[in-house]
């Protein structure tokens, strides 16, 4: 290969790029390369084929088809480009299924369906010819005012990796290859601001926001990474071969293919300043680790010339080039047939719809429930009021197709089917008499319409209100990439909504459909109360039902609050079925309910003096834990048991009988924490090690068995190293990380 045609396949080409702002400084970073001139010598990536514009899938795919054909006979290697898309919410193109944002993975605690997902999200990519999707993130959680916590799974490790890993194995399974983001710190940035600067130690990164990375690339074999747009401690990760180099491919042996986060290459010349011109960042990032540069060429362009003159080692490059040209041939492309593209593909086949259901109704929060859920049957009237009400973009996150790219392009159909609350509450409804109010817009000073709402609420047996957010990018909404808040409030005026429809006295169950928690506790009511009566079977009809006393007697709150992390396509009808009962909640918080923006960052993983202490009149105590979520029946969980003594190295074998003490099927998710009470350093007053969602009918029981590998108590110690230390550590088993339900005591003992 000449160093021309090297220098080709460590660069992508984004062939759509328009004046549509879908990355960070995407209008400013254009291509200035014509294409044919970029691949004149062959390319290594085509950038979002499919995922720019709206276009029709069966003929993108004829003229894919047809340019996979032009660069095997009309470049002098033959080497077909690899194909790239964005696929955090299912394939983010024109008709794809959109399945529900990350954060409601999370909520589901559910891996084996988030893996059932990646697999349907692959095969609909790989009909169309791609071959690698820009998915998952596995950022862990560390502050809500950060933007992108739509995209993220959890504020725990552990879920993250197990979760993410699932997902890696699925999309994988159907020949497309996962893409780690964003490695490493990003979501740990000062203030929650998107791209500042991280100030981790070196036990948060190696403890709290490495361990998912790792799980993927050990256990679920990931075949790509991305770098993070941070930088660590003064040095940017996209030049940093301690991350890229040392951890990823040394200590972890992953040995597929690093890719830059878009632009990030040149980031280091005009947003870090560590490099004095395109050459120099080059020259750092592929030094550090980044094999290709994404999206299109622009600081790789001077490679060839710098091995000429000797400012980078031949070799360096060859083994940047040696690793795309492996991953091409893994994929089969380097003898791929590209005579008959796709005639059509449905992209959102029933079985799309059927698996984007599911999720959605795992994945939704019961956090309060005085008893007027689930509603009867025989509800008569129904107002359903807030600005995301009848919004079918309020159903999706920031990287969904409709939220990302057809923002830009108003007057086009999302192409597919996607039913607003309204729509669902009509349907699942339909012998009642629904009532619509906005009230008021999702952001904004604009009160006129909460008379209207409070009008409509006030003739109603029972006010369902849809607040929360409006995923975008940059500043186009209130959460998604770049959409940093500084306040934890429900934007706009959305809570003066509420408080208005609450005053009526009309029994009001709060939907937030957000795509980061707010602090919410004003409509929540203590923990010791916020179940009341579980399971609500008294009719909502024209006479006050004791339900509805209930609810006019507190009425500075809602009766019943839900939270809903984006739930996608079917998160209407999905959240329809819980208010009828159809279906029970399941969801718990995979992050903590924020009690205000001010104690933020909080993690549940905190030590004892993060805390609640008497040292400080601050109290970072959220109003909701990790982990909490109530149902239409209880679960009790007793009898933990483990070893009492326990070897470094063996696996601890625990066990808890869970029982359906209500009366309606359901399904739990039963999590197991640990503590350890004396450590050479800080640890965290709870951990979770192991957690498992188990369905059961009334009455029923189960002896739930978790086999957790000791490692998972491992941590940073004094001299940098990861140890498992001997002591004592205290087990339990309960409804949230602080529920210490039924306890047990595991003396670990040196080998």
């Amino acid at each position: 290969m000449t160093l021309e045609e090297k220098q080709a396949q460590l660069v992508g080409f984004w062939v759509d790029q328009g004046d549509e702002v879908v990355a960070p400084m995407a209008g400013e970073k254009k291509s200035t390369t014509r294409y044919d001139e970029a691949t004149a010598h062959g390319i290594g990536h085509l950038t979002r084929v499919y995922g720019t514009r709206p276009v029709d899938p069966a003929e993108r795919a004829a003229w894919l088809w047809g340019e996979q054909r032009r660069l095997q006979t009309e470049t002098r290697l033959g080497i077909p480009a690899l194909v790239h898309e964005e696929c955090l919410t299912g394939l983010a193109a024109w008709q794809a299924a959109t399945f529900p944002t990350p954060l409601a993975w999370g909520a589901s605690f559910d891996p084996a369906l988030v893996e059932e997902t990646g697999r349907a999200i692959g095969s609909s990519m790989r009909a169309l010819g791609i071959h690698q999707g820009l998915a998952p993130v596995l950022d862990v959680i560390r502050d809500p005012r950060w933007g992108r916590v739509d995209e993220c799974i959890s504020e725990d490790p552990l879920v993250v990796g197990t979760i993410g890993t699932a997902y890696v194995r699925g999309l994988q399974a159907e020949g497309v290859h996962a893409t780690l983001k964003h490695f490493v710190g990003y979501s740990a940035s000062k203030a929650g601001r998107n791209h500042a600067p991280v100030s981790a130690g070196t036990r948060e990164i190696e403890d709290v926001l490495l361990p998912p990375f790792e799980m993927a690339v050990r256990e679920g074999g990931v075949r790509s990474v991305m770098n993070s747009y941070s930088e660590i401690d003064g040095v940017p990760v996209a030049a940093d071969p301690r991350y890229l180099t040392g951890i990823l491919r040394e200590r972890w042996g992953f040995d597929g293919v690093v890719v830059s986060d878009y632009f990030a290459v040149d980031f280091l010349r005009s947003m870090h300043r560590v490099a004095a011109d395109q050459a120099d960042a080059a020259r750092l990032a592929i030094s550090a680790g980044i094999d290709v540069e994404l999206p299109s060429p622009d600081a790789y362009l001077t490679l060839a010339e710098q091995v000429r003159d000797g400012r980078l080692s031949a070799d360096v490059l060859d083994t940047a080039v040696g690793r795309v040209l492996a991953q091409k041939e893994e994929l089969g492309l380097l003898d791929a047939d590209f005579d008959a593209p796709p005639p059509a593909v449905d992209l959102d086949s029933p079985a799309h719809r059927a698996l984007a259901r599911r999720l959605a109704e795992e994945s939704i929060v019961l956090l309060s429930n005085d008893g007027v859920l689930p509603l009867a049957a025989g509800a008569r009237r129904i107002a359903v009021i807030g600005p995301n009400a009848d919004s079918s973009e309020a159903l999706m996150g920031c990287y969904s197709f409709v939220n990302h790219v057809l923002a830009h392009h108003p007057r086009v159909p999302a192409g597919i089917a996607l039913p607003t609350v309204l729509d669902a509450v009509r349907s699942e409804f339909p012998e009642a008499t629904v009532g619509h109010a906005a009230g008021c817009a999702v952001e904004g000073e604009d009160r006129s319409g909460i008379a209207d709402a409070v009008a409509t609420a006030s003739s109603a047996d029972v006010a369902i209100v849809v607040v929360g957010d409006r995923a975008g990018l940059f500043g186009r909404g209130t959460v998604g990439e770049g959409n940093d808040v500084e306040s934890l409030e429900l934007p706009g005026v959305q809570r003066e909504l509420v408080e208005a429809v609450v005053a009526t006295g009309t029994p009001v169950i709060l939907l937030a459909m957000t795509g980061r928690p707010y602090a919410l506790d004003w409509a929540l009511p203590d923990r010791a109360g916020a179940a009341g009566a579980v399971v609500g079977l008294g009719a909502v009809n024209s006479a006050p039902s004791p339900v509805a006393e209930q609810a006019t007697a507190s009425p500075a709150r809602p009766a019943a609050v839900l939270q809903a992390f984006f739930p996608g396509e079917e998160g209407a009808p999905a959240l329809a079925a819980l208010l009828s009962g159809r279906v029970a909640p399941s969801g718990r918080l995979p992050v903590s309910l924020p009690r205000s923006a001010g104690a933020q960052p909080y993690s549940y993983l905190h030590p004892v003096l993060g805390g609640r202490a008497d040292v400080t009149s601050a109290d970072p105590t959220p109003a909701r834990p990790f982990g909490f979520g109530l149902s239409y029946t209880t679960f009790s969980h007793s009898d933990l048991t483990a070893p009492e003594r326990i070897a470094v190295g063996e696996t601890l074998r625990a066990s808890v009988r869970v029982r359906n003490t209500g009366a309606v099927a359901a399904a739990d998710v039963v999590q197991l924490y640990a503590h350890d009470e004396v450590a050479s350093v800080t640890r965290p007053v709870a951990q979770l090690l192991a957690f498992q969602r188990i369905a059961l009918p009334p009455g029923a029981e189960e002896t739930v068995v978790f086999e957790v590998p000791l490692d998972r108590l491992s941590f940073t110690g004094l001299g940098g190293e990861r140890v498992v230390e001997p002591g004592t550590i205290r087990l339990w088993v309960g409804a949230a990380c602080d529920d210490e339900e039924t306890v047990a005591y595991v003396d670990i003992v040196r080998a």
